[in-house]
């Protein structure tokens, strides 16, 4: 967290730093996983339609022994599956390479969010950082903070991650990533801090004027 180091006040302290669950990092290697099955499978359908057309065209209807041996034939003879490949319609081709990199993009734009979002609940305030070339904050002071909120599904519930929604005066609500790794724990901090402001005004108006 070298942001919200960097912009601590005097006497401020880090209560709890909130982070992202494991299984956001499981839902953008999906993106790579899902990009990947569409492509191959795009790939592996025109291999299969050339292919099987082929031997229909040539041998007819073959059982199923004689039909893989006629497979294996057609194959070889057409240079190997990367060669049946390369041999289709540009578009196709361009379709399976676009899936691929569509699967890499969401992956690593997923992965620069989190690898660039830093929240923090500090003693005073709630800071909220994120992005890489263009970079947003926001910050809520505690003592805005009118409730907290925890929104968990029931996977959310059993491997412990969900959205924290925090009401502020003025600002309506800021709703934190989804995906946050134990957001009880997040709201206790947030409680805890409002707790430990509140005692510092109650400290205050207790204290004598000085003349």
């Amino acid at each position: 967290m070298l942001y919200v180091q960097q912009s601590l006040a005097p006497g401020e302290e880090i209560l709890m730093g909130a982070r992202f669950h494991w299984m956001y990092t499981v839902q953008a290697v999906f993106w790579i996983l899902f990009g990947m099955a569409i492509g191959i499978a795009i790939g592996y359908g025109a291999i299969w339609w050339t292919v099987s057309g082929e031997i229909k065209a040539i041998y007819g209807d073959l059982p199923q022994d004689v039909y893989a041996k006629a497979w294996h034939q057609v194959v070889m003879q057409h240079g190997g599956y990367l060669k049946i490949l390369w041999a289709q319609h540009p578009a196709l081709r361009f379709s399976i390479l676009g899936f691929f990199l569509l699967g890499l993009f969401f992956f690593a734009h997923l992965m620069i969010v989190k690898a660039t979002t830093e929240i923090a609940i500090t003693n005073e305030r709630i800071i909220y950082k994120k992005g890489l070339i263009a970079r947003h904050v926001g910050e809520l002071g505690v003592d805005r903070i009118e409730g907290v909120s925890v929104s968990q599904d029931v996977w959310g519930r059993v491997w412990g991650y969900g959205t924290v929604i925090i009401r502020g005066m003025g600002v309506g609500e800021v709703i934190l990533p989804s995906l946050i790794e134990e957001p009880i724990s997040v709201r206790k901090a947030i409680q805890e801090s409002r707790s430990i402001q509140g005692k510092k005004r109650a400290a205050n108006k207790e204290m004598p004027d000085e003349f």
